[in-house]
């Protein structure tokens, strides 16, 4: 499999995980998977946990999906022109009034 790789300067690293944590709204916390609603919130049954995606793993994701999605909506386009270009290539439809003759 083929790896696309961008570099970033090391000063820079924190700065654009931290832009993409905000911008793609990161929770520092998400809902406890675990939370035993019929005990209630307590320290050892936390409703809500630490996130345990870390912000690099969730800048990789965002990353990826970023792409998948530029390629989607690419081939989505190409596709409606395809269609389109077909459907005006296409020979006409010859309809006719039966009760006009």
């Amino acid at each position: 499999m083929a790896q696309f790789t961008i570099e970033i300067a090391d000063a820079d690293v924190n700065r654009v995980l931290e832009a993409l944590a905000v911008n793609y709204n990161r929770p520092d916390q998400v809902a406890n998977p675990y939370f035993d609603s019929t005990q209630g919130a307590s320290q050892s049954n936390p409703e809500m946990i630490d996130n345990p995606e870390t912000i690099p793993q969730f800048g990789n994701r965002i990353v990826r999906n970023f792409l998948a999605e530029n390629v989607k909506g690419y081939e989505v386009r190409l596709a409606k022109q395809a269609a389109v270009a077909s459907a005006e290539a296409a020979d006409s439809v010859t309809i006719t009034d039966p009760q006009a003759t």
